[in-house]
Protein backbone atom coordinates (compact mmCIF):
# COMPACT_ATOMS: atom_id res chain seq x y z
CA UNK A 1 0.00 0.00 0.00
CA UNK A 2 1.21 2.84 -1.07
CA UNK A 3 -0.82 6.21 -0.61
CA UNK A 4 0.63 8.69 0.32
CA UNK A 5 4.15 7.81 -0.83
CA UNK A 6 5.83 10.35 -3.17
CA UNK A 7 9.57 9.44 -4.67
CA UNK A 8 11.89 12.19 -6.39
CA UNK A 9 15.22 11.87 -8.19
CA UNK A 10 17.50 14.03 -9.80
CA UNK A 11 19.67 14.31 -12.85
CA UNK A 12 22.11 16.49 -14.65
CA UNK A 13 21.60 13.55 -17.51
CA UNK A 14 18.21 12.85 -17.94
CA UNK A 15 18.71 12.33 -21.94
CA UNK A 16 20.48 8.88 -20.65
CA UNK A 17 17.95 8.11 -18.10
CA UNK A 18 16.82 4.44 -18.60
CA UNK A 19 12.86 4.52 -20.81
CA UNK A 20 11.77 1.70 -18.27
CA UNK A 21 12.68 4.53 -15.33
CA UNK A 22 9.91 6.60 -17.21
CA UNK A 23 6.99 4.85 -17.77
CA UNK A 24 3.94 5.82 -16.48
CA UNK A 25 3.42 5.61 -12.72
CA UNK A 26 7.41 5.87 -12.49
CA UNK A 27 9.05 8.48 -12.95
CA UNK A 28 7.07 9.94 -15.53
CA UNK A 29 6.75 13.87 -14.67
CA UNK A 30 9.74 15.89 -15.05
CA UNK A 31 10.48 19.18 -13.13
CA UNK A 32 13.14 21.47 -14.71
CA UNK A 33 15.05 23.14 -12.31
CA UNK A 34 17.04 26.41 -13.90
CA UNK A 35 20.02 27.54 -12.35
CA UNK A 36 19.00 30.99 -9.84
CA UNK A 37 18.97 34.40 -11.35
CA UNK A 38 20.58 37.18 -9.66
CA UNK A 39 17.85 37.98 -6.92
CA UNK A 40 18.31 34.29 -6.43
CA UNK A 41 22.10 33.69 -6.44
CA UNK A 42 22.09 36.87 -4.12
CA UNK A 43 19.98 35.10 -1.71
CA UNK A 44 21.69 32.12 -1.99
CA UNK A 45 24.96 34.30 -1.37
CA UNK A 46 23.39 35.85 2.11
CA UNK A 47 22.75 32.58 3.56
CA UNK A 48 26.10 30.71 2.80
CA UNK A 49 27.88 33.90 3.75
CA UNK A 50 26.22 33.39 7.53
CA UNK A 51 29.30 31.81 8.25
CA UNK A 52 31.75 33.69 7.34
CA UNK A 53 33.42 37.02 8.33
CA UNK A 54 32.88 39.51 5.28
CA UNK A 55 34.64 42.84 5.45
CA UNK A 56 32.42 46.37 5.87
CA UNK A 57 31.00 47.12 2.16
CA UNK A 58 31.75 43.49 0.36
CA UNK A 59 28.66 43.35 -2.40
CA UNK A 60 27.08 40.18 -2.76
CA UNK A 61 24.59 41.50 -5.15
CA UNK A 62 27.43 42.65 -7.61
CA UNK A 63 28.67 39.01 -6.73
CA UNK A 64 25.58 37.58 -8.00
CA UNK A 65 25.73 39.56 -11.10
CA UNK A 66 29.37 37.83 -11.91
CA UNK A 67 28.16 34.28 -11.41
CA UNK A 68 25.21 34.06 -14.24
CA UNK A 69 24.60 29.63 -13.94
CA UNK A 70 25.73 29.05 -10.72
CA UNK A 71 24.24 26.73 -8.73
CA UNK A 72 23.71 27.37 -4.89
CA UNK A 73 26.43 24.36 -4.52
CA UNK A 74 28.79 26.34 -6.97
CA UNK A 75 28.28 29.80 -4.58
CA UNK A 76 29.02 27.55 -1.34
CA UNK A 77 31.70 27.03 -2.93
CA UNK A 78 32.35 29.95 -4.23
CA UNK A 79 32.38 31.62 -0.61
CA UNK A 80 34.66 28.78 0.74
CA UNK A 81 37.56 29.10 -1.55
CA UNK A 82 37.26 33.20 -0.83
CA UNK A 83 37.53 32.26 2.43
CA UNK A 84 40.76 29.98 2.28
CA UNK A 85 42.02 32.97 -0.06
CA UNK A 86 41.55 35.51 3.24
CA UNK A 87 43.42 33.05 5.13
CA UNK A 88 46.31 32.41 3.08
CA UNK A 89 46.83 36.25 3.12
CA UNK A 90 46.60 35.95 6.98
CA UNK A 91 43.28 37.79 6.70
CA UNK A 92 40.56 38.20 9.59
CA UNK A 93 38.03 38.70 7.04
CA UNK A 94 36.71 37.89 3.73
CA UNK A 95 36.92 40.88 1.50
CA UNK A 96 35.44 41.73 -1.75
CA UNK A 97 38.89 40.85 -3.84
CA UNK A 98 39.48 37.82 -2.00
CA UNK A 99 35.76 36.84 -3.90
CA UNK A 100 37.07 37.45 -7.18
CA UNK A 101 40.01 36.18 -7.06
CA UNK A 102 38.21 32.99 -6.38
CA UNK A 103 35.98 33.70 -8.90
CA UNK A 104 39.38 33.77 -11.14
CA UNK A 105 40.60 30.71 -9.90
CA UNK A 106 37.46 28.13 -10.08
CA UNK A 107 36.55 29.52 -13.48
CA UNK A 108 39.76 30.03 -15.31
CA UNK A 109 42.64 28.10 -13.12
CA UNK A 110 45.29 28.64 -10.77
CA UNK A 111 47.58 31.91 -11.39
CA UNK A 112 51.05 30.83 -13.21
CA UNK A 113 53.25 32.82 -11.11
CA UNK A 114 56.19 31.43 -12.29
CA UNK A 115 55.42 31.69 -15.85
CA UNK A 116 57.91 33.12 -17.97
CA UNK A 117 56.84 35.29 -20.58
CA UNK A 118 59.00 37.24 -23.02
CA UNK A 119 58.35 41.20 -24.02
CA UNK A 120 57.00 40.06 -27.59
CA UNK A 121 54.69 37.51 -25.73
CA UNK A 122 53.13 39.88 -23.19
CA UNK A 123 52.42 42.35 -26.07
CA UNK A 124 51.08 39.78 -28.06
CA UNK A 125 48.72 38.55 -25.32
CA UNK A 126 47.75 41.91 -24.58
CA UNK A 127 46.72 43.09 -28.09
CA UNK A 128 44.44 39.69 -28.27
CA UNK A 129 43.06 40.74 -24.91
CA UNK A 130 42.30 43.80 -26.10
CA UNK A 131 40.55 42.40 -29.13
CA UNK A 132 38.45 40.64 -27.38
CA UNK A 133 37.04 43.62 -25.57
CA UNK A 134 37.01 45.70 -28.78
CA UNK A 135 35.37 43.31 -30.36
CA UNK A 136 32.90 42.74 -27.46
CA UNK A 137 32.07 46.59 -27.48
CA UNK A 138 31.38 46.41 -31.13
CA UNK A 139 28.39 44.16 -30.44
CA UNK A 140 25.27 45.15 -30.16
CA UNK A 141 24.39 43.74 -27.06
CA UNK A 142 27.47 43.62 -25.54
CA UNK A 143 28.12 42.76 -22.01
CA UNK A 144 30.76 45.25 -19.69
CA UNK A 145 34.39 44.49 -19.37
CA UNK A 146 35.09 43.82 -15.78
CA UNK A 147 38.60 43.00 -15.88
CA UNK A 148 41.26 42.17 -18.74
CA UNK A 149 44.89 40.30 -17.51
CA UNK A 150 47.39 39.27 -19.24
CA UNK A 151 48.50 36.53 -16.16
CA UNK A 152 48.54 33.30 -17.14
CA UNK A 153 46.48 31.42 -15.58
CA UNK A 154 45.04 27.46 -16.37
CA UNK A 155 45.50 26.96 -19.97
CA UNK A 156 44.78 30.39 -20.85
CA UNK A 157 48.02 33.39 -21.26
CA UNK A 158 45.20 35.96 -20.52
CA UNK A 159 41.71 36.47 -20.24
CA UNK A 160 39.18 39.09 -20.85
CA UNK A 161 36.06 38.91 -18.31
CA UNK A 162 33.03 40.21 -19.06
CA UNK A 163 30.22 41.48 -16.31
CA UNK A 164 26.87 40.10 -17.79
CA UNK A 165 24.23 42.76 -18.07
CA UNK A 166 21.37 40.78 -17.88
CA UNK A 167 20.25 37.31 -17.13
Amino acid sequence: DNKGVVVLAATNRADILDAALKRPGRFDRQIQVDPPDVEGRTAILKVHAKGKTLAPGVDLTAIARQTPGMSGADLANLLNEAAIVAARSNKTEVEQDDIANALERINIGLEKKDAVMSEKKRKLVAYHEAGHAILGALMNDFDVVAKISIVPRGPAGGVTIFMPSEE
